[in-house]
C-alpha cells in the first residue's frame, strides 16, 4: 500500500513531500466542492424551469382555450339542457378557471421546491467547514536558535 505520492505508508517522508500531498489534495478538495455545488445549482435550476414551465402552460390554456372551449361547451351544455345561454357560457368559463387552477397549482408545488433546494447552502457551509479546520491547524511549534542562544519572538497573525 502506498500514499498518494507513491511513497511506502510509514516511511519519513520530508517535509516538502507532506506539503505537495497536502496542497494536491486541498485542489483536489475545492474542485470537488465546485463540481458539487454546480450539480445542485443545477438540479435546482431544472425545478425551477419546470415550474415556470407549469405557470407559462397555465397561462397559455387560459388564453387559447377559453374562446373555442366556451363556446363548445356553452352550446353542448344548452343542447343537453334546456337552460339559458348565459348560465351555460358561465359553466364553461368556470371549467376553464379549474383547468388553469389546477396547473398553477402544479407550478406552485414545483416552484416551491426548487425554493427548497439546499444545495449551494450545503456546499458553502462544507467549504466554510474547510476553511476553519485549515485555519485551526498548528504549525510544528519551533523556534529558531540563534548562534548565542537567543530566541526571537515572532507575532503570527491569524488572517
Amino acid at each position: 500500500m502506498s500514499a498518494p505520492d507513491g511513497s511506502p505508508v510509514g516511511a519519513e517522508r520530508s517535509i516538502g513531500q507532506l506539503f505537495a500531498s497536502a496542497t494536491t489534495e486541498m485542489s483536489a478538495l475545492v474542485h470537488d466542492e465546485i463540481a458539487l455545488a454546480k450539480a445542485q445549482l443545477k438540479r435546482d435550476v431544472k425545478r425551477g424551469a419546470a415550474g415556470g414551465g407549469a405557470f407559462a402552460a397555465a397561462g397559455a390554456v387560459l388564453i387559447f382555450s377559453l374562446p373555442m372551449l366556451s363556446f363548445a361547451l356553452a352550446y353542448g351544455i344548452r343542447t343537453w339542457t334546456d337552460w339559458n345561454l348565459a348560465v351555460c357560457f358561465l359553466l364553461s368559463f368556470a371549467a376553464n378557471v379549474l383547468v388553469a387552477g389546477v396547473l398553477a397549482l402544479i407550478g406552485v408545488v414545483f416552484a416551491k421546491k426548487a425554493k427548497k433546494g439546499k444545495g449551494p447552502q450545503k456546499v458553502a457551509a462544507s467549504m466554510k467547514e474547510s476553511a476553519g479546520v485549515l485555519q485551526n491547524a498548528k504549525p510544528h511549534p519551533r523556534q529558531p536558535q540563534y548562534a548565542d542562544g537567543a530566541v526571537e519572538a515572532v507575532a503570527r497573525s491569524s488572517s
